[in-house]
């Protein structure tokens, strides 16, 4: 199961930044056609992060849709498939634009505020 792997990875990399700092939420791209399953992510990712600063944070995952072009006809078009055809000419010697992401998009940390019930001097 690389998606494992892929949230070992993504916790060793924002600790590697933020340090010590707690993370509240992190925000992943994660293409359509990846070939990554998010279920699987989100599960690691609570996994991995217990224990660190990242234990509690939240995990919201933003999935574009794959785009392509066609090297044939120049269609232009979306799709969720990891076997990218063409729906014009159903070649599969296309260009893939978009969907194969993998990225931290954003990370939210915890600020040092003064808590919200704190006497008023």
């Amino acid at each position: 199961m690389h998606e494992l792997s892929i949230a070992q990875s993504i916790v060793s990399q924002i600790a590697d930044r933020l340090g010590s700092t707690r993370v509240v939420t992190v925000t992943l791209e994660i293409g359509k056609i990846s070939g990554i399953v998010v279920s699987s992510v989100r599960f690691c990712f609570d996994l991995v992060a217990s224990g660190t600063i990242h234990d509690g944070a939240s995990l919201v995952v933003l999935e574009p849709v794959g785009r392509a072009i066609c090297h044939a006809c120049s269609e232009e078009f979306t799709t969720t498939d990891p076997i990218v055809l063409c729906p014009s000419c159903g070649t599969a010697s296309v260009d893939v634009v978009a969907g194969r992401e993998l990225r931290i998009k954003s990370v939210e940390v915890m600020t040092c505020a003064e808590p919200a019930d704190a006497p008023k001097p």
